[in-house]
Formats: structure tokens, C-alpha cells, sequence
């Protein structure tokens, strides 16, 4: 049988015709067949591909704690695409590296946490991949001890940083990490990095009662003198943090941060929310709005857990709660106007207790720098 007259064409005219795709139907076109295959995941097309496509903005979830310790066979990436509401799967199989815990991504890259192959011990380095290309590259490598306890953070300039309560990492261009000690009073909740900033919440207040403060960690100052962190407060915010119980950070559109958290029915000492609530913080006004809340009926859904999760970025946040089953998805601006948008994502993947942990993974066929 005569091969498909596609198979005559030169490997410069594929390339210009596929680069017009956008990246979802590429994506797709590499499932037709072994020749679209072998030609979309050639180095020579991602070489040839404009950067400036846009991407596609996926919802990644972070395996449970339980699930840590999987098999290299059976390690993938579940991410949700809003776009078109479904799930789909990202096979990490090409990375030898054993027990991958995928933690943060950054402009296409996703980082995870994997043991060495040549070492029978747990030897954790952090890692840098693209899914899409199947490329990688090895961080600097650190001991188990940092990827139990710190949180990975990294930011546009895909500038990475290992935080806990006593200290950080920080990796930027250099080939080593710089080590700084923290002077933060507490364990860090939730913090974020951007703006050239690092953004965290601490408690402050007693074992009965809660008191939660932001704290602001300038990279420029960190760098320059090794001073840390520094309280973030203004009088004019009056008790924006006492009205939230479990306060989370979120990084948001452009030069803002979201703070999410149930809203407080009363200043009793455990009280009761009514609903959850996301305030937006303008960074250079330093000013607070409401950005939007939960719907009553959904948060019917929460109200029965002790305690939920919270994972997004930019105008799109998603929540889980433990037997809740599903996602809880926040969108502001999709109509146009700002206006807000809540739904259910269904089909949750695995047999957890619903209690799930996430990043946004901006999908982008990028070259690993």
C-alpha cells in the first residue's frame, strides 16, 4: 500500500503547518498517528515553534501524602482542563527518577520532588520538567529533610525558593543554593512568590485564639544583606484578618494577591462561618476588595468539614474538602466586567478522601532554560 502523500512533504513545510495549530490541537494531532508523534515531540519543532503561543492554563493536583511513595511505573501528572471540562493525564515515565511528588510549576515547567535511582535510600532532589516536550533538567540536590517540611515556591522568572519555618533556600540563576535564616514568629501559611517578593501568613496569637499577620520577604533586600521578613499592616485595613478563620494566601492577577478564607459568623472563639470569602489585595495601593464568595448551597457542601483546601492562581481557584467528592471552581472575569463565576468539576481522579492539593499548570511547549 501506497504511503499517504502527507509522508512526501518536507519536514519544514510540517512544521509550519502544524506551528499554526493552536497548543490544544496540537496536543491532540500527536495521538493520530507515529509520524505526528515523532514529528510534534522532535526537538527540532520545539525549536521551531513561536514562544509566544499562548498556553494552556490546566489545574494540576498534587498526589495525597499517603500516595508519596508510588512506583516510577505508575508516575503521572492528573490535570483538569477547564476549557474544554475534562480530566486529563500527563505521563511522567520519562524522568528516572523514583517516587516524583509533583509540588509547583512556572511558565510550563512543573517541579517535582523524586529520589535518586542509584541510591537504595531516600535521597530527594527537586526537578524541572516540561511534560510536553519530555524534557528535564536536576536542581542542585538537597536532603529528604527539605522536601518534607518546605514549601516550593517559584515565580515568573522560574526563580525557585524552599521555604520553612527556619530557613529558606533560595536558587536563581547560580548553579548552588543560598541558604538564609528565617526570622519569621511561626510556621508560614501558605505563602506565595511574586512581585519580587515573597508574601506568607503567620499566627501571632495565642494557643486559644488565632491571630493572623502578613508577612513580606523582599528577594532584593534578601539577597543583598540576608534581612528577612517583615510585617505587611496598615490601619486603614482595620480587622480584615480577623474576620477570616484559616486564612489562605493565593497569587492573582497581575500585581495582586488573594486571601481566602471562611467568613466568620461572629468574634466568638470558635465561631462559625457563614460562607468562604475571597478578598483581592492591590499590592501598590495596598488596598483590599472583596473579590467574590462562595455561594450558600455550595458552601453547604464545606460547611460539615473541619477543614479545606485551597489551590490556584491569577482569576481561577479551586477548593476541596474532605467527602465533598468533587472541586469547588471560582472563576472572576470570564463573563467580562469581573464578574464571578462558581461550578462543580466532576470526576475527581483516585479513591482519596477528597481532601486534594493543587497547582495551575500553565502547559506551554517551551525548551527547558
Amino acid at each position: 500500500m501506497d504511503a499517504p502523500p502527507i509522508y512526501g512533504l518536507p519536514q519544514d513545510t510540517l512544521h509550519q503547518i502544524f506551528s499554526s495549530l493552536p497548543l490544544r490541537q496540537i496536543m491532540i494531532c500527536r495521538s493520530v498517528c507515529k509520524l505526528f508523534n515523532q514529528i510534534l515531540t522532535s526537538s527540532s519543532f520545539i525549536d521551531f515553534i513561536t514562544t509566544d503561543k499562548p498556553p494552556l492554563s490546566l489545574l494540576a493536583l498534587r498526589p495525597p501524602h499517603h500516595q508519596r511513595h508510588v512506583s516510577h511505573s505508575s508516575s503521572f501528572l492528573n490535570v483538569f482542563d477547564p476549557g474544554q471540562n475534562q480530566w486529563l493525564r500527563f505521563d511522567l515515565n520519562f524522568l528516572p527518577f523514583r517516587s516524583l511528588h509533583p509540588v509547583a510549576s512556572s511558565l510550563g515547567l512543573v517541579y517535582l520532588w523524586g529520589d535518586s535511582p542509584d541510591s537504595p535510600e531516600s535521597n530527594k532532589s527537586l526537578i524541572a520538567c516540561n511534560p510536553l516536550t519530555l524534557q528535564y533538567k536536576v536542581l542542585p540536590q538537597l536532603g529528604s529533610a527539605w522536601s518534607k517540611h518546605g514549601s516550593v515556591l517559584v515565580d515568573s522568572l522560574n526563580r525557585v525558593m524552599v521555604l520553612t519555618e527556619l530557613a529558606a533556600l533560595f536558587f536563581s540563576n547560580s548553579n548552588r543554593w543560598l541558604k538564609f535564616s528565617s526570622n519569621l514568629p511561626s510556621k508560614p501559611r501558605s505563602p506565595i512568590l511574586m512581585s519580587n517578593s515573597v508574601y506568607a501568613l503567620c499566627d501571632v496569637g495565642s494557643p486559644w485564639r488565632s491571630q493572623w499577620k502578613l508577612f513580606r520577604c523582599n528577594l532584593s533586600t534578601l539577597v543583598d544583606s540576608q534581612q528577612f521578613w517583615n510585617c505587611l499592616e496598615r490601619h486603614e485595613w482595620g480587622d480584615v484578618f480577623d474576620i477570616l478563620k484559616r486564612p489562605r494566601l493565593v497569587r492573582g492577577v497581575g500585581n495582586r494577591l488573594l486571601m481566602i478564607g471562611g467568613l466568620k459568623s461572629s468574634f466568638t472563639l470558635n465561631p462559625s462561618c457563614s460562607t468562604i470569602l475571597i478578598l483581592r489585595l492591590d499590592l501598590d495601593l495596598l488596598e483590599w476588595e472583596e473579590a467574590g464568595r462562595m455561594p450558600v448551597e455550595m458552601y453547604r457542601c464545606f460547611q460539615e468539614s473541619s477543614k479545606f483546601k485551597v489551590f490556584g492562581m491569577g482569576d481561577r481557584v479551586c477548593f476541596s474538602a474532605k467527602r465533598v467528592g468533587r472541586l469547588a471552581l471560582w472563576e472572576c472575569g470570564k463573563g467580562g466586567g469581573g464578574a464571578e463565576e462558581w461550578r462543580w468539576i466532576d470526576g475527581l481522579p483516585g479513591t482519596g478522601d477528597g481532601l486534594c492539593r493543587g497547582f495551575v499548570f500553565e502547559a506551554r511547549l517551551s525548551a527547558i532554560p
